[in-house]
C-alpha cells in the first residue's frame, strides 16, 4: 500500500521584512540626524545672539564709565601752574598717581588726563578732577615752607574748609606740586591784622600727612583749594584678566586695589589730540585746535623735551576705544575639536581707523589663561571722542 504524501501549507506569517525594517531603520536615523542638527543650530544661533548682547552690554557700560569721567577730568586743574607738575602724593587709602617719562626722568604729572601706552595690550587711563568751585582762586605763601603742618598765606582763606585737599605749587611751571589737607578751621581764625592767616597740613589727614614731602619759597609759591578728600576725583581705568578693572581715590578700598567695574572687556585704548601750535600761536583762549592724535606723548611745546607740562597743557581731547567680547566662545566642531573660525574673524579687531590710518590699527583682545582661542569669541568695538572742556579755559597767574 503506497503512503499518501500531504504538503504542509503554513500561513504566511504578518510583520515587516527585513528589507523594510532597515528601510523604517534608516528612515528614523535620518530623522534624528536632521532633528539634531536643527537643535544644534537653533542653539548656536542662540548662543552668538546671547554673546552679542553680552558684549554690547559690557562694552556700553565700560565706555560710558570712562568717558563719564573724562568728560569731568580736568575740572579744578586748569590753572598753568598745575598742569604737567610733578606731584608729591602720600595716600593712606593707598592710591598712587601715574608715573610717565618726562625727557629721561620719571615724574608723577598731574594732568586731566594720563595715558599709560601698553603697545598693542590694553593702556592705562588715569583722570583726575578736584570738586571745588572756588578751585582757580588761589592763595599766596607768604613765607618760606621747609617742613611741618603751617603754611603762611597771604590772605583770608576764603572757601577753604576743614578736611579740604589743597595743592601747594611753585610759581614756576612744571615744577613740583604737593598734596594736602586743611586740618584746622579757617573761620576760626582772628582777624587781621592780630596774626598772619594760616592753613595747616595737620597730622592724621589722609593725603600727605603731617608734611608736604617738598619745600616752598615764601612768595613764589601758590595754594590750590582742590575740594573736600572725600570727592576728590583721582581715577585710573585698566583691563586685567578680561575685566575693567577701577582704582579711585573716592571709592572706599579702591585706592590700593582695583575693583572690578564689567565683565569680559580685552582690551582698552586711548590717544591724546594734542594741539602743536608754539609760541604766539598757541592761543587756548580761542579755542584749542586738533593737530595730531598720538598714543603716546609727545614734545607738542617744541621744547625740546617729551611729557614737560607745556606738552600736557596742549591736550585739547582723548579719543578712547573698548573692545568687548561674548560671554562664550563658539562651540568646538566635533571633529576638530575647536572652533571653526571665519574669514571675517580670522585678523584681530582694529581701532582708530581714520582719514590717516584707514586700516585702523589691531589690539591683542588675547586673555592669559584663557583655554579658548581668542579667535573662538565675537568682538565688538567702541570708540568716542571726548574734548576736554576745560583745556582752553585758563587763569593767568597774577
Amino acid at each position: 500500500m503506497t503512503a499518501v504524501r500531504i504538503p504542509l501549507r503554513f500561513p504566511r506569517a504578518g510583520g515587516f521584512s527585513l528589507v523594510e525594517l532597515m528601510v523604517s531603520v534608516v528612515i528614523g536615523l535620518l530623522a534624528v540626524l536632521f532633528a539634531t542638527r536643527l537643535m544644534t543650530d537653533s542653539e548656536r544661533n542662540k548662543r552668538a545672539a546671547l554673546g552679542g548682547s553680552d558684549s554690547m552690554q559690557n562694552g556700553m557700560l565700560a565706555m560710558f564709565s570712562i568717558s563719564g569721567d573724562a568728560e569731568h577730568a580736568g575740572f579744578g586743574l586748569n590753572d598753568p601752574l598745575i598742569v604737567g607738575c610733578d606731584t608729591v602724593m602720600e595716600d593712606s587709602g593707598g592710591y598712587e598717581m601715574a608715573q610717565a617719562a618726562r625727557g629721561a626722568a620719571t615724574v608723577r604729572p598731574l594732568a586731566a588726563a594720563i595715558i599709560e601706552p601698553g603697545g598693542e595690550g590694553p593702556d592705562g587711563i588715569s583722570l583726575y578732577a578736584g570738586s571745588s568751585f572756588s578751585g582757580t582762586g588761589t592763595l599766596r605763601i607768604t613765607s618760606d615752607y621747609i617742613g611741618g603742618t603751617r603754611i603762611d598765606v597771604d590772605r583770608i582763606p576764603y572757601g577753604f574748609g576743614k578736611g579740604d585737599v589743597i595743592l601747594v605749587a611753585p610759581e614756576t611751571m612744571g615744577e613740583q606740586c604737593s598734596l594736602a589737607q586743611v586740618s584746622n578751621d579757617a573761620g576760626s581764625l582772628p582777624p587781621p591784622p592780630s596774626q598772619q592767616y594760616v592753613m595747616i597740613a595737620g597730622s592724621g589727614n589722609r593725603y600727605n600727612s603731617g608734611s608736604l614731602g617738598a619745600q616752598y619759597k615764601g612768595g613764589a609759591a601758590r595754594l590750590y583749594n582742590l575740594g573736600p578728600a572725600a570727592s576728590l576725583g583721582f581715577r585710573t581705568w585698566s583691563v586685567e584678566g578680561g575685566f575693567l578693572r577701577l582704582r579711585s581715590t573716592d571709592m572706599k578700598g579702591a585706592g590700593a586695589d582695583s575693583q572690578p567695574v564689567a565683565d569680559n572687556i580685552v582690551s582698552l585704548k586711548a590717544q591724546y589730540a594734542f594741539d602743536t601750535r608754539v609760541g604766539e600761536d598757541f592761543k587756548p583762549e580761542d579755542g584749542m585746535r586738533l593737530s595730531s592724535w598720538s598714543g603716546e606723548m609727545i614734545d607738542a611745546d617744541g621744547d625740546g623735551t617729551i611729557g614737560s607740562a607745556g606738552d600736557y597743557q596742549r591736550i585739547s581731547a582723548l579719543r578712547i576705544a573698548v573692545v568687548a567680547r561674548a560671554r562664550n566662545p563658539d562651540r568646538p566642531d566635533t571633529a576638530a575639536g575647536q572652533c571653526s573660525i571665519p574669514a571675517s574673524r580670522a585678523e584681530r579687531p582694529r581701532i582708530f581707523a581714520d582719514a590717516d590710518n584707514p586700516e585702523g590699527d589691531p589690539v591683542t583682545v588675547a586673555v592669559e589663561g584663557d583655554p579658548a582661542h581668542w579667535s573662538c569669541y565675537r568682538y565688538r568695538v567702541f570708540e568716542t571722542i571726548v574734548p576736554l572742556r576745560n583745556a582752553g579755559w585758563r587763569p593767568t597767574a597774577s
